[in-house]
């Protein structure tokens, strides 16, 4: 199986983000920054495209790169995971030995404060709880995403009108075109600290639009999940200038935007 790795990236130089990366396949790059141009170039055997595109936007850049995947498996990525030895063969292997999936979810690792997930036994993903896994998790069959017109939100994420949940958007848009997810236990990488390009701390902008996430997630159980969320991690994100009530009173104010724009 060819495997391609998709990465998204700001202002990339694409020679040294390969080495950085240590990418073990070949790669579509797609670089947002002020100029549009295409190079080419190889690393360590493998053939990387990059793209640079004068645009912003984490759904855009990944669907780019989506759109002209060729390869049997895509791998999405971002310019900071670095990956382990032996991580692209990792893949290609837990897809052979689980024809079944359409989509599998891995391992990387990221600093303590900054994990929303973990699998330490393969199962299945379902609707209830694909809303953990960010984008560099996500390895897909590349033709069942083009044959089901399967993309990233352009209203999520990075750059978008809303802040963040992209990913587990389009895991659930899987899930609804009756594709099979599963989790599977291979760490494949680890996250280099650097400062998030959306994150600006837990506020009115952070419990809105993760308002707005549940109601498109979960419909009718919007209000349910997000209240388990905010007690969940109330002691992270609520100690500060937002206290537990106003965070609640901002996500069902995002419910609440979610059911009449969306």
């Amino acid at each position: 199986m060819k495997l391609q790795i998709l990465v998204s990236a700001v202002n990339a130089d694409a020679e040294k983000l390969a080495a950085t990366m240590r990418l073990q396949a070949d790669s579509i790059l797609i670089d947002q920054c002020r100029e549009n141009r295409y190079e080419e170039l190889e690393y360590e055997g493998h053939r990387i495209r990059c793209f640079h595109f004068a645009e912003r936007g984490i759904g855009l850049s990944r669907n780019n790169a989506l759109l002209r995947a060729d390869g049997d498996i895509s791998l999405f990525s971002d310019e900071d995971i670095v990956y382990a030895d032996g991580a692209a063969e990792r893949v290609r292997k837990a897809f052979a030995a689980h024809p079944q999936a359409d989509v599998l979810l891995f391992n990387v690792r990221v600093q303590e404060n900054r994990r929303t997930y973990w699998i330490d036994r393969f199962h299945r993903v379902r609707w209830y709880n694909c809303g953990r896994y960010p984008a560099y998790s996500i390895a897909v069959r590349t033709a069942k995403m083009h044959s089901r017109n399967l993309t990233f939100s352009l209203l999520f994420g990075g750059g978008a009108r809303y802040a963040n949940g992209e990913d587990s958007l389009f895991l659930l848009d899987c899930l609804k075109a009756g594709l099979k997810i599963y989790a599977v236990p291979e760490e494949i990488g680890e996250e280099v600290p650097r400062p998030s390009t959306w994150f600006r701390g837990y506020d009115e902008k952070f419990f809105h639009d993760r308002g707005v996430l549940y109601h498109v997630l979960y419909g009718p159980a919007a209000g349910l999940m997000g209240l388990r969320f905010l007690y969940k991690n109330r002691t992270e994100m609520c100690s500060g200038s937002i206290g537990l009530h106003r965070a609640v009173s901002l996500l069902f104010a995002g419910i609440r935007t979610g059911r009449k724009e969306l």
